[in-house]
């Protein structure tokens, strides 16, 4: 509305702007819904390897690209196991390597053909929007919740990259973030558990090797510290 009134008042529609010094508090948000393991497993068990939708979930997970880039993938952007996107919107040029799983159901989805890896009942490539009311129905038939959207698997992707200890520039040149501080928000999601016990098990690990590295040699040591050594 306060687009619209100023919209208004450019034009001499309104003499004054209604909403002019209203502050609204907006609410916090992480943004879409990240996927967990559980849902992604129940999607795969309602949709087999060879349908449209696991390759539509697959392509989402394993290249953690926006859904309007997703569905301009084709064959011929595949080269020597490497997919070349060029972000939609962003501009940003980025060189994938196709993960083993990914090529797998690419090989299993029959191709029609077309110069886009997905595409609808007539054929066609889908459009960003139409995609994205598709893949709905595809979560809604595996009875998933209404969170669930295609974008949720860009940030499951940044998640699983997280718990695998990549760096956020690692994760950054995967999705093509150029902020971390997205990069930060999209892997909150990580496995907080997992991570902690992997990071105390390297500080253990890093004690034990010091602690082994400073034990004294008892050929090397005077003869009184010899007995302590041995107590």
């Amino acid at each position: 509305m306060r687009s619209f009134f100023r919209w208004c008042e450019q034009r001499k529609l309104l003499r004054t702007e209604p909403t002019w010094g209203i502050r609204l508090k907006l609410p916090k948000s992480d943004g879409h819904h990240t996927w967990s393991e559980d849902e992604i497993a129940a999607f795969e068990a309602h949709h087999a390897v060879g349908s449209k939708a696991r390759l539509a979930l697959a392509l989402g997970l394993f290249t953690a690209q926006r859904r309007g880039d997703v569905v301009k993938i084709g064959r011929q952007h595949i080269r020597d196991g490497v997919l070349a996107v060029r972000q939609q919107k962003t501009g940003a040029s980025l060189a994938i390597p196709i993960h083993p799983e990914l090529a797998a159901i690419i090989a299993a989805t029959p191709a029609v053909g077309h110069l886009t890896l997905l595409t609808t009942k007539s054929g066609r490539s889908y459009s960003a929007c139409v995609f994205s009311e598709q893949f709905c129905a595809w979560c809604d038939a595996a009875g998933l919740p209404q969170q669930c959207v295609f974008h949720g698997l860009r940030k499951a992707a940044a998640r699983r990259l997280a718990e695998a200890v990549c760096t956020a520039h690692e994760i950054a040149a995967l999705t093509g973030h150029a902020s971390l501080r997205e990069i930060e928000r999209y892997t909150r999601a990580a496995d907080q558990a997992s991570m902690a016990r992997r990071a105390m098990a390297k500080t253990a690990a890093r004690e034990q090797s010091g602690m082994e590295s400073v034990k004294p040699d008892a050929n090397k040591v005077s003869n009184p510290l010899k007995k302590l050594i041995n107590v």
